[in-house]
């Protein structure tokens, strides 16, 4: 294990990494774990790893647990890599990938956050979590709060599908629903977290659950054979993944498992709820609130993302784009993608589809690039979308 410290991502004010924190305690910003990565550079050899376990935890030596019997795992990450010819020929594009997320143990891309976040609260002695959730996290921490003997209280908005609401309440969490979205969750998540006695777990408001996230990154390269897509197709909401994953491609670049090359970073928004498009297209460092946000994809729904200059400066020195999509696009993309390749996506995921279309019409792809979709959870969770089957519709 070669974690060293902790640095925010604004200030860089180191912090100690053996410590509860939540944000910087200077500037209130995201923190990032470092490691002694030219010491791993030296002991880990890269062509080890073909022979560990199908998990994220076989990049383990680059994630912050110290002691194995604090890993807190239900076979989370190893996702599938999956050519998509069918949707590919009808977009023009000769190498579209899709990662499927949805093959991970809570069905959705947040069991790999969760798995180390919870994994280093056990380790740092915590016995109630909390977290603010539109939906998949809230599972996903409840899952695994409960494989750690922990205690987990989830705070959720009460339009969310029933069917997250039943993983949380299965998995024994405390589910509290709030008449709001995510923001109204956090704010009263916030409010009774010290009289509650619960750790935070919002997105980005702790270190851990980046760490989990950025394995997205090292499957793919390790997965295209230690190179990288030309282009990454990503929902975004809060943006963990879409942080992790560039934190990632950093790590390997600094390790020389990979070179400087990287994947042009699309980040894919709704249109009722585009604070990255929104600023992107003005040319901002930092996004304005969306007042009124709307959107069928719940993971989506995210107005004011804390991580918001660091997706912005990804996207742009990737040489990418912010775009935002209509929900009926969406809608229609979860049926395409289903049709054409057999990936019941959710709609955060399907969001992908449309955005690709638009970059053909911009002119910013290429028949033969390298192209990679992320469907990031598995449309099963959000059946209450289509709450009768009449055919086609």
């Amino acid at each position: 294990m070669y974690a060293t410290h902790l640095e925010c991502s604004s200030c860089a004010r180191r912090h100690e990494r053996n410590a509860l924190h939540n944000l910087c305690r200077a500037c209130g910003k995201p923190l990032l774990v470092r490691y002694d990565l030219a010491r791993a550079a030296q002991e880990l050899e890269r062509p080890a790893l073909a022979n560990r376990e199908p998990s994220l935890w076989r990049y383990r030596e680059l994630l912050p647990v110290v002691h194995q019997e604090h890993v807190t795992t239900l076979g989370e990450g190893w996702t599938p890599l999956l050519p998509a010819p069918n949707l590919g020929r009808r977009l023009g594009l000769e190498r579209l990938f899709i990662k499927d997320e949805a093959a991970n143990p809570t069905g959705s891309f947040k069991a790999r956050g969760m798995a180390v976040a919870v994994s280093m609260a056990r380790e740092m002695g915590v016995r109630h979590l909390a977290v603010p959730s539109a939906g998949n996290a809230a599972g996903a921490l409840a899952a695994y709060a409960a494989r750690a003997g922990l205690d987990a209280t989830v705070f959720v908005p009460r339009d969310a599908p029933r069917s997250h609401r039943i993983q949380c309440r299965q998995s024994g969490a405390e589910v509290v629903l709030v008449d709001g979205l995510i923001g109204d969750c956090a704010r009263l998540l916030a409010e009774r977290a010290e009289s509650g006695g619960w750790f935070d777990l919002s997105t980005l408001k702790e270190p851990y659950r980046l760490e989990g996230k950025k394995t997205m990154g090292y499957e793919l390269a390790e997965q295209l054979g230690w190179t990288l897509p030309d282009v990454v197709v990503y929902p975004t909401g809060g943006g963990t993944g879409l942080i992790g994953m560039w934190k990632a491609f950093d790590e390997m670049q600094e390790m020389g498992w990979i070179d400087a090359r990287r994947p042009r970073m699309i980040v894919v928004q709704a249109g009722g709820c585009a604070p990255i498009a929104a600023a992107f297209e003005a040319g901002a460092d930092c996004a304005e609130v969306v007042p009124r946000p709307r959107t069928v994809a719940d993971g989506l729904l995210v107005p004011q993302p804390i991580g918001d200059f660091l997706m912005l400066d990804i996207v742009r020195r990737s040489g990418g784009r912010a775009l935002a999509v209509k929900d009926a696009e969406i809608l229609a993309a979860v049926r395409e993608l289903a049709a054409a390749e057999g990936v019941f996506a959710a709609p955060e995921g399907a969001a992908c589809v449309p955005a690709l279309r638009r970059l053909q019409q911009l002119g910013e792809l290429e028949r033969d690039d390298r192209v990679v979709l992320f469907s990031t959870a598995s449309g099963f969770k959000y059946l209450d979308l289509w709450p009768r089957d009449r055919g086609p519709s």
